[in-house]
């Protein structure tokens, strides 16, 4: 059972790198918890909406996104993620470029769909 969730966990997390990627605010609304608490590596806690309306704006424009160093910790109904993020774009015409290291909780709702519900982000050094 474990292994099967693990798995439906790597294709959430897919599908979110490449919500981001391509701004796809669809996929962004389905996988993002309306109760979203993320916290952004400047400190700032960030909601779904606020989240969504950076995509939505074109504020948030990623050129590259690619994963490595994933690390899934299954704890009941939920799924905790930390993933290292090679990233490049910009927010608001300011080059955005680095690694990045991201902290995700999923949470399986009674229809069995995963969204996040918290989440982290840090620059790595």
């Amino acid at each position: 059972m474990s292994h099967q969730i693990e798995h439906q966990i790597v294709e959430v997390e897919e599908k979110l790198r490449l919500a981001m990627l391509h701004s796809d605010v669809k996929a962004l609304d389905e996988l993002l918890s309306p109760k979203l608490l993320f916290t952004n590596h400047l400190g700032h806690l960030v909601g779904k909406e606020e989240d969504l309306a950076g995509h939505k704006s074109g504020a948030l424009k990623l050129n590259s996104l690619s994963a490595s160093e994933q690390h899934i910790l299954l704890a009941g109904d939920v799924a905790i993620v930390s993933v290292k993020m090679q990233l490049s774009g910009s927010y608001n015409g300011t080059p955005t470029n680095g690694v990045f290291r991201f902290t995700r909780v999923w949470s399986q709702s009674q229809d069995g769909t995963w969204q996040i519900i918290a989440g982290h982000s840090g620059i790595v050094s």
